[in-house]
């Protein structure tokens, strides 16, 4: 064998033990990725539940479109609702255990805001000191998540809490 095909094989071998490596490097940091909020597809979100203070309202998909189920049904903002549904995908810096917080000082002792999505609940508290993020108890894990997910009443509600 010659001498350069020697050596375009070892560039070769070299090549491909670093696309190897790269490889396992990616799979190992995707395996402890803390992910998202939920591991729901929010596309697939069939009933919403936000409590905000002492206000709550509650929406079902029906027919491809939102309604809101409080009282006489009717018809809400589908990009809204989608927009609370999509909160499940939010991406999670880290998750710690609740118990490593004080939840008066954190401020999910009584939360901003409490969205049910499907069953599942999300409670926001009090945005964090450094970063804009806010922090979001999801049963005994606590996360931080951007204050663009804090959920917020819809404007025409907004009014009617005032």
């Amino acid at each position: 064998m010659k001498r350069a095909a020697r050596h375009r094989l070892a560039l070769l071998a070299g090549v491909a033990a670093l696309l190897a490596l790269a490889l396992w490097q990616w799979r190992v940091d995707r395996a402890a990725a803390p992910g998202t909020l939920l591991d729901i597809d929010p596309a697939a979100v069939t009933a919403v539940e936000l409590q905000l203070d002492s206000t709550s309202m509650h929406y079902a998909r029906r027919d491809g479109h939102w309604w809101r189920t409080d009282g006489t049904p009717a018809r809400a903002d589908d990009a809204r609702i989608d927009a609370l549904a999509a909160i499940a995908a939010a991406p999670v810096g880290h998750w710690r255990p609740a118990a490593d917080f004080d939840a008066a000082k954190v401020g999910l002792a009584a939360p901003h805001a409490v969205l049910t999505l499907d069953g599942h609940a999300l409670r926001f508290g009090a945005a964090a000191a450094i970063g804009h993020r806010c922090y979001v108890q999801r049963g005994a894990r606590v996360a931080l998540v951007s204050l663009r997910y804090m959920p917020q009443a819809p404007r025409s509600e907004r009014l009617d809490l005032q």
